[in-house]
């Protein structure tokens, strides 16, 4: 944890990047919201990981090292997945390789978490594929938007009596 939140202190990102908050993992961050999630995983977790167990990286032993390096290549798997699969555009070479992944994801879950069961989720992953064929990259019919939005309105002051507007607003 300590490596990621070094990676999300330390990098510049582009603007229309949103970030995710300095202090990710402490109780003070509050609530990651879905898109800092896929910012979190698709930019700063690819380079806190590769810095920490990629080629080059110092470990005790070998051993140690190939474990940590089957954790990174079946990490970015899935991050590869995610970053095809939030792509601004969508073509069936893109959707076969994001399946591609997933399946080697799913399929490697055990080797690398050998007490990890499969869950629902995992098929239902598999079913984006489906997805990103007929409505394009999910961008287009994501909720991110609405998850935006539901969030403004939570900030928005309430007396929690229905039916009675606070003209303070």
């Amino acid at each position: 944890m300590q490596r990621i939140s070094d990676v999300i202190k330390t990098s510049d990102t582009p603007s229309f990047l949103r970030s995710v908050p300095y202090n990710f993992g402490e109780t003070k961050a509050g609530t990651v919201k879905a898109d800092e999630w896929r910012t979190l995983t698709t930019v700063y977790l690819p380079i806190a990981l590769v810095s920490l167990w990629g080629e080059g990286s110092a470990h005790h032993n070998s051993d140690i090292a190939a474990s940590r390096r089957a954790i990174l290549d079946h990490t970015m798997a899935l991050v590869s997945a995610i970053r095809i699969a939030c792509l601004r555009s969508m073509m069936k070479d893109r959707a076969d390789a994001y399946r591609t992944y997933m399946i080697d994801w799913i399929g490697n879950l055990q080797v690398i978490l050998p007490h990890a069961r499969h869950r629902t989720n995992g098929h239902m992953v598999l079913h984006v594929w489906d997805y990103l064929q007929l409505f394009g990259p999910v961008w287009s019919w994501w909720c991110f938007p609405y998850e935006r939005l539901i969030g403004q309105l939570q900030r928005l002051p309430s007396n929690h009596i229905f039916g009675n507007i606070s003209i303070s607003l």
